[in-house]
């Protein structure tokens, strides 16, 4: 695999097509609760809005060149981070790559 500098970080094209998938998962979830991407580099940071709360970070996913194999890692929201060393938390099985299984493990990972 390249190393992420030599990876051109997600083009727009990429950033539709992820806002549709996101789109299309929110309209799977309570009304007043939806994911909210927002990109800085190769990262998609992932945050929810659980019943018209202010959005609350969930993950963030580094692009890796291919739209259906982000790197995942969890936010902790015991430490305040990112954290590359979480890696047992509740619906980390849903996790192949995909923004989706993302925001699905997301959902078990922090309840609505």
């Amino acid at each position: 695999m390249k190393m992420n500098s030599e990876i051109t970080p997600p083009t727009n094209e990429v950033k539709e097509e992820i806002a549709g998938i996101i789109e299309a998962f929110n309209q799977t979830l309570p009304k007043k609760c939806a994911y909210i991407p927002r990109y800085t580099g190769h990262y998609l940071y992932l945050s929810r809005s659980d019943f018209g709360s202010a959005p609350l970070p969930i993950c963030r996913l580094e692009w890796t060149g291919k739209v259906d194999h982000w790197d995942f890692v969890i936010y902790k929201h015991s430490s305040n981070k990112y954290d590359i060393n979480e890696t047992l938390f509740p619906g980390m099985q849903y996790l192949d790559g995909t923004v989706e299984s993302a925001m699905m493990c997301g959902l078990q990972a922090y309840p609505l």
